[in-house]
């Protein structure tokens, strides 16, 4: 599987892990991990037209499509959206940290703004393939060893981030662990 970093306007690829090990959470926290970066799109987006950071309405419509797929997959719907809690929560993490890096440095402002509209469907194609990972991988989550195998499938991941996005994917995985 290959996978897309996005920063600001420029697109990175970020190696899909290498092997599908049954007893990995690799998987997983690669789609988190690109859902995150996907937070810099949406931060360029917003950045200068005083549209806020916050936006309860869309992330209420996101945690209401997360609950309808996450019955239709065999997933606790609550336990769904309090993981997809700390996806959204992640995404502002980044966002509010490069508009700060912005206002501070002007000559790093993004030069064009994407649109959301393409944007969005970006973050839902993430969304199901994370939905689809917490099914595959809910008994290794639901394992006494989550935690351990969590912590080394976050290290391999962050080896290809940047400290603000492994600062966001951190903020990403508290709920993954039952």
């Amino acid at each position: 599987m290959r996978s897309l970093l996005v920063t600001g306007a420029v697109i990175v690829a970020l190696a899909a892990p290498a092997h599908a090990d049954p007893g990995s959470l690799d998987p997983l926290l690669h789609a988190a991990a690109e859902r995150v970066a996907t937070a810099d799109q949406v931060a360029a987006a917003k950045w200068g037209t005083g549209q806020p950071i916050d936006d309860p309405a869309r992330e209420q419509q996101v945690l209401d499509a997360v609950a309808r797929k996450s019955a239709e997959l065999g997933l606790d719907p609550a336990a769904a959206q309090r993981i997809f809690r700390d996806q959204i929560e992640a995404s502002k993490v980044v966002q509010h940290a490069l508009h700060d890096r912005w206002a501070a440095n002007p000559d790093e402002q993004p030069t064009e703004r994407p649109d959301l509209g393409e944007v969005r469907p970006v973050i839902d194609r993430l969304n199901d393939e994370i939905l689809l990972e917490l099914r595959d991988t809910r008994q290794l989550r639901e394992h006494p060893s989550c935690k351990g195998r969590l912590a080394g499938s976050f290290n391999r991941t962050r080896a290809e981030l940047d400290h603000l996005h492994t600062t966001g994917l951190a903020r990403a995985i508290p709920s993954l662990c039952s």
